[in-house]
């Protein structure tokens, strides 16, 4: 008897495909990854950073999960997997192990076209880049996050930019890892750095003047400050201090250069805001401090909604290699949602992004079946007239 074979058809996406398609393009200009070894890659990077992309898109809450993906769903299969699959060793081993140079490489490119595609805000204030830490549940096997006896932490050092809403640099130490030394590293020149408390130094300060990188830092109101000029504040504002001082005590830790205090108060509650920003009124000041909020927020959105702390990995290794993912993620959904909607990234989107998608699976699923169903009745009418 005759049959007609069935042709193979790719069940695709064209809104996934449209969401990564700036990763896509800064591929071919990505470090090679190379094979440890004589053994031949079993997942190229390609394939990994979709996978990462994959796991954070989906909500996935686990490697298990990812991996059971990537072995039943035709999708993820086709699209998303090696040819052949992967095992839960092997994309263990490769998420320990490879791609990290190249994952800074996406983000740090990826982060430079976002930047120039969306639009700019508070252009007025200038680049505003807001600076903390987040804090990384660990497991006790974890043994290079440290933080407390009995209890594992990772932390991530973040840099966020405020005009544009997205993320600009990351680090990662342990829990007890200082936050303050990475500003600098944070920071470019001419970018002023948005930070809390945690982050007062007055020897820093300095070192940030030097460098020609700008700060707008909250100090503790019983900060020794020695007036050198003091600047002239509207009557029944909210601003009530604005002056030139040097911080801190004289032969101890005090300031060398001089710095600009803004003091102002809100509900209640009085701020006090070091800053070199000289160009600026005291008004723009406290709204530039008011602004760090978008950080966490941004902290609070990403843990929700992408699942960025359902680890995959328990090395720093592998650890930083998630988190990128997840940046890369956000900073595709900033330009997807610019690009197709003029917004900002919501979970809105996110979540109608998910349903398109499924949809369109749905739909290419359907149209296989429909395609097979014809084949065989056609087999089935041929074969009954045979007979």
């Amino acid at each position: 008897m005759t049959t007609t074979s069935i042709p193979k058809k790719k069940i695709e996406s064209s809104t996934f495909d449209k969401f990564i398609a700036p990763l896509l393009r800064l591929l071919p200009l990505a470090p090679l990854l190379l094979p440890k070894g004589d053994r031949p890659l079993k997942m190229n990077f390609e394939e990994q950073i979709k996978a990462l992309i994959y796991f954070h898109l989906q909500e996935h809450d686990s490697a298990r999960h990812l991996i059971q993906d990537m072995e039943e769903n035709d999708f993820a299969r086709e699209n998303i997997a090696p040819e052949g699959g992967i095992s839960r060793s092997s994309f263990s081993e490769i998420i320990n192990g490879r791609g990290l140079e190249q994952l800074q490489f996406m983000f740090e490119n990826l982060y430079k076209q976002a930047a120039k595609s969306l639009p700019k805000q508070f252009q007025e204030l200038g680049e505003l880049i807001s600076i903390d830490g987040s804090l990384i549940s660990a497991v006790l096997s974890m043994y290079w996050a440290d933080y407390r006896k009995g209890s594992k932490k990772a932390k991530a050092h973040c840099g966020f930019d405020i005009n544009r809403g997205i993320p600009s640099k990351i680090y990662l130490t342990d829990g007890n890892g200082g936050e303050r030394p990475f500003v600098s590293q944070i920071l470019s020149k001419g970018q002023t750095g948005v930070l809390d408390r945690g982050y007062q130094s007055h020897h820093d300060f300095d070192q940030l003047q030097e460098e020609e990188k700008h700060f707008a830092c909250r100090i503790k109101s019983k900060t020794t400050r020695t007036v050198i000029q003091e600047n002239a504040v509207e009557a029944g504002s909210h601003i009530f201090y604005d002056a030139v001082v040097l911080l801190g005590t004289p032969g101890q830790n005090q300031t060398v250069r001089p710095v600009r205090v803004v003091g102002y108060q809100v509900a209640g509650v009085k701020y006090y805001v070091a800053t070199d920003r000289h160009d600026l009124t005291a008004e723009q000041i406290a709204t530039v401090y008011k602004l760090r909020w978008t950080i966490e927020s941004f902290f609070k959105w990403w843990k929700k909604h992408l699942k960025v702390y359902h680890l995959i990995s328990r090395s720093k290794h592998g650890l930083m290699v998630q988190l990128l993912g997840g940046l890369i993620t956000y900073l595709l959904m900033a330009i997807y949602c610019r690009e197709q909607f003029n917004e900002e990234v919501s979970i809105k989107r996110v979540r109608e992004l998910r349903t398109i998608i499924l949809n369109e699976l749905f739909a290419g699923q359907d149209e296989i079946d429909k395609i097979e169903n014809q084949i065989f009745k056609e087999q089935g009418k041929s074969l009954y007239a045979k007979t």
